[in-house]
């Protein structure tokens, strides 16, 4: 197949992440390589900016300000919570279409790799040449296929920072700290906070995610035992955490709001954390209870960046462009893990990854469903990389005078 002459168009959707400009710069400095890409546009706020043709010319952007903008967090193109349906793509095809476009590239989620498949579905049947591709990022880190995802590393880096810190804070001014971190479904950023565990009474003492079956009950009685054995408790917990019949445990106590995509509000409240909170008051008798929602806050705080995270993101955006205008082909660029720790990129359907989430599975996950294994720090050491080093003062105990007690 000859190479196809034409415009490339990039753009953001969903949630920011630290890294996800390192992915829209890789894709357009690999691009303005190629002599067949006659221009380089982006969108502004992701397909509502495609439909609404809120573009900007990148072709003669300075490499400086796109190497900047890459260390940037958020969404450098701006984002969209736009739910993508068939009428919504069949317009973004239209926009492509007159603007000669040849080459589309949507970093973001699965409804974002759902939006690729139904644009490239629209080109075929109309007989137009455009190659599409997914590049994928989300701090959940559940898109199918792909061994993790771009964006999920610092945001882990984060969290685990946020629970070490919460840590030392939690020994100086023992208590019970609960902690809500984002995943509707999928459980991998909350169990992230393991790392931040360096000597063998550091919290998080417990972790809830998704995918076990959280009850009240449980719950009170795990505090209870870590309480008693170390005199504090740190808990870390999804959003997302349900009960025995797959209802959040949230979606309760949120009065039944919803998001953009029709689900129930999770996150941007603390009705979780309280709710938590008030059980332990008074199924214990544990006097300082407290409990954070971290909220956006995870997605992109400044100066918090896997490296690692940071590479990868760059580099899904240069293999989508190489995947696109150099071999012809559409699909969602993804990661193979191999050796001890490499990634291989590969292009995978579409199809395979629009739409459905995926999940920790259950070897990440200990018997009891409080807890990560083993197994699962394995796989997100990597990913995050190094953390920051804290010690504890090490000093023998003096021997007591006055509270000596008598023989």
């Amino acid at each position: 197949m000859s190479a196809i002459e034409g415009k490339v168009l990039v753009a953001q959707g969903g949630g920011p992440t630290a890294v996800i400009n390192q992915s829209f710069v890789g894709v357009v400095l690999e691009a303005r390589k190629h002599k067949q890409v006659t221009r380089v546009y982006g969108a502004q706020h992701g397909i509502e900016g495609i439909i609404n043709e809120d573009l900007i010319d990148l072709t003669e952007t300075t490499t400086a300000n796109l190497e900047a903008v890459a260390n940037t967090p958020s969404s450098g193109l701006l984002s969209t919570r736009m739910k993508p349906t068939k009428a919504i793509c069949q317009k973004i095809f239209k926009v492509c279409q007159a603007h000669g476009v040849r080459y589309f590239f949507y970093c973001g989620g699965n409804d974002s790799a759902d939006t690729c498949r139904i644009v490239n579905e629209e080109a075929d049947k109309a007989g137009y040449e455009l190659r599409v591709i997914h590049v994928p990022k989300t701090i959940d880190n559940d898109l199918k296929v792909t061994d993790h995802c771009p964006g999920y590393g610092s945001a882990s880096k984060y969290v685990a920072q946020a629970f070490a810190g919460v840590n030392l804070d939690n020994r100086a001014l023992a208590g019970v700290y609960i902690g809500v971190i984002m995943g509707r479904d999928a459980g991998f950023l909350t169990a992230s906070s393991a790392l931040a565990r360096k000597y063998p009474d550091d919290g998080p003492h417990l972790i809830y995610v998704p995918e076990a079956t959280f009850t009240k009950k449980q719950f009170i009685a795990d505090v209870k035992k870590v309480y008693a054995k170390y005199g504090r408790c740190i808990v870390a917990v999804s959003e997302g955490i349900q009960d025995a019949k797959g209802r959040a445990i949230a979606e309760q106590f949120t009065g039944g709001e919803k998001d953009d995509h029709g689900n129930a509000q999770l996150s941007g409240t603390g009705a979780l954390g309280d709710l938590l909170s008030g059980w332990i008051k008074a199924g214990t008798n544990i006097g300082r209870v407290r409990a954070d929602t971290l909220g956006y806050i995870q997605r992109s705080f400044l100066g918090c960046v896997s490296e690692v995270d940071q590479r990868e993101a760059r580099e899904v955006g240069e293999k989508g462009a190489q995947f696109a205008i150099g071999h012809n082909l559409d699909g969602s660029v993804a990661m193979k893990r191999v050796g001890n720790y490499a990634i291989e990129y590969f292009l995978t359907p579409l199809h395979t990854v629009a739409r459905e989430a995926t999940h920790m599975p259950k070897k990440y996950i200990n018997k009891v469903g409080n807890d990560v294994t083993n197994a699962f720090l394995d796989y997100v050491r990597p990913i995050v990389g190094p953390l920051p080093h804290y010690e504890r003062v090490a000093a023998p105990a003096v021997k007591p005078i006055l509270s000596k007690k008598k023989k």
